[in-house]
């Protein structure tokens, strides 16, 4: 089989993020989501608005996001709507919480390791397209963030996050820390719900990840630690599998001391479970072509 092909820029822009995007060749049709991370109340590390300006004009996207299922300014529609407003992107975009509605839509997964269906905001129906925006970082619980934990715990509804950190035993957002399943079911859930994401939109489907200020902790983090790591640069990739290893690697092969502290993380939380378990699913390829420009 043919690697897939990751393009990679080490110089952090507006514009290269836009340059990225038209390398891998794929023009986004019909209505665009452009799926990103809010950022928490208090969060420093998140990639702000002014970034990615000149990419959500270009595929003429829409921003969307997902409520959380833990405390804190996200948990709820109004909540995140007013914490999208003081972060500046209603400014900029028009915005779209994909489960404002009450009920959820399902995508079933039969051939899912630990969950046999995964639960979205039903505004995702709207849309015919999807440019995944992943700011790579570490996180608490996955051990890293990027396209995968995107297209998982990110696109999964309020209910649907709680149904994956519980390997599917709990989907009330209240009741759902009590019974949270083994780290590696965890990881495999995310990757069963990656992969329902990825079928849906059959193909049309764009991967960006920016590597920058890159912390051990996640932009959900209200309190984050300070990046560990200098940045590295931005890729681009049809792959969202192929896309994150590639980050992994980036990182593995950096000369940058900060980078243990950072793999500390992600391997104490078993992080590239996810990817083994996603390509093992069908998601995309751990082989591929990094091709600089």
């Amino acid at each position: 089989m043919e690697k897939s092909k990751v393009y990679f820029c080490r110089e952090i822009s507006p514009e290269n993020i836009v340059k990225m995007y038209e390398a891998v060749g794929k023009i986004l049709k019909g209505k665009v989501a452009v799926k990103l991370h809010s950022g928490e109340k208090g969060n420093q590390n998140y990639i702000r608005p002014e970034m990615v300006k000149k990419i959500v004009e270009h595929v003429n996207g829409t921003v969307v996001e997902c409520n959380t299922a833990y405390d804190g300014a996200r948990n709820t529609t109004d909540r995140h709507k007013k914490l999208m407003e003081e972060h500046g992107w209603t400014e900029y975009f028009d915005v779209d919480i994909l489960d404002s509605e009450p009920e959820d839509k399902i995508l079933q997964i039969p051939n899912g390791k630990a969950i046999q269906a995964n639960y979205v905001g039903k505004n995702m129906d709207n849309y015919d397209s999807m440019l995944v925006l992943s700011h790579f970082k570490g996180h608490p619980m996955g051990g890293y963030g990027g396209a995968l934990k995107q297209l998982s715990i990110g696109i999964a509804s309020s209910a649907g996050k709680s149904w994956i950190h519980t390997a599917g035993k709990e989907k009330d957002q209240y009741k759902c820390w009590d019974c949270i399943a083994e780290q590696d079911k965890f990881l495999e859930a995310m990757a069963d719900s990656a992969s329902s994401v990825v079928e849906y939109f059959e193909g049309n489907m764009v991967f960006i990840n920016v590597m920058c200020n890159m912390s051990v902790d996640c932009d959900c983090c209200a309190v984050a630690e300070d990046p560990c790591m200098k940045d590295i640069g931005i890729l681009a990739s049809l792959d969202p599998v192929a896309i994150d290893q590639a980050c992994i690697d980036l990182v593995k092969n950096s000369n940058d001391l900060g980078k243990e502290h950072l793999l500390e993380r992600i391997n104490s939380k078993h992080g590239t479970h996810t990817i083994d378990v996603a390509a093992e699913l069908g998601v995309g390829s751990k082989d591929y072509e990094l091709i600089e420009l």
